[in-house]
């Protein structure tokens, strides 16, 4: 293995984010900055969305529903980070992605409207279909993240 490949302020944008040049430049991050603000959203998405989880298995589906909803928009801000926040904006709904952000705002509404409306089992079958979207979206952000996941399911 390259020591370039440890060295991510030696990679050219190119490289890591597949062609789409980020445009961050007035938050003035480093490469291990953005992608630590990544990590961080991300990981912070998932908590706060574990316990919406948590509190769905104790018959609060309200509050698991704004818990889970906010977790997913937390971490859908750290992709930000990877491409920029206006390019993301700008990129949400390119062909290679648009499938996968309509579902994913798609799975957030119908995750409200199952926990209020609906009977509770549907949240879970909508929150797996959210975690399902925004992993589909966040791998068009990595050059071969998809292909590679297609070959793993056999797709």
């Amino acid at each position: 293995m390259s020591r370039k490949w440890f060295n991510l302020e030696a990679q050219t944008d190119d490289a890591i984010f597949g062609g789409e040049t980020p445009s961050y430049n007035f938050l003035g991050l480093t490469r291990t900055q953005r992608l630590g603000g990544f990590a961080a959203c991300y990981v912070g998405g998932l908590a706060v969305s574990l316990l919406g989880a948590i509190l769905l298995f104790l018959g609060a589906t309200g509050a698991f529903a704004t818990l889970f909803a906010v977790g997913a928009i937390l971490s859908l801000i750290g992709t930000g980070f990877l491409v920029g926040f206006k390019k993301q904006l700008q990129t949400m709904f390119k062909p290679v992605r648009v499938v996968a952000t309509v579902l994913l705002f798609a799975s957030i509404i119908m995750t409200f409207v199952s926990a209020f409306v609906l009977p509770a089992i549907l949240c879970i079958i909508f929150v797996i279909v959210q975690y399902l979207a925004f992993l589909w979206y966040s791998l068009s952000y990595i050059p071969y993240a998809r292909t590679l996941v297609k070959g793993w399911v056999g797709m």
